[in-house]
């Protein structure tokens, strides 16, 4: 019996694009990835995304030094 655990997805490169229309927030993605949100919602993703990719950004420089 193996226990071969299945290999995580490679992080996306490139960025998604944001559009407003209609009073909601729509972000397109990469490989057809999309998400339409209420601006509140996007703004707290935003945020989310913004402290997220900080944290990642001080894991990497930690990691060479």
């Amino acid at each position: 019996m193996t226990t071969d655990l299945p290999t995580p997805p490679r992080p996306e490169t490139e960025p998604g694009v944001a559009t407003a229309e209609r009073g909601v927030v729509m972000l397109d993605g990469p490989d057809g990835i999309a998400a339409t949100m209420t601006a509140a919602a996007a703004r707290g993703t935003g945020q989310s995304l913004i402290e997220a990719a900080a944290l990642a950004e001080q894991q990497i420089a930690s990691k060479q030094s």
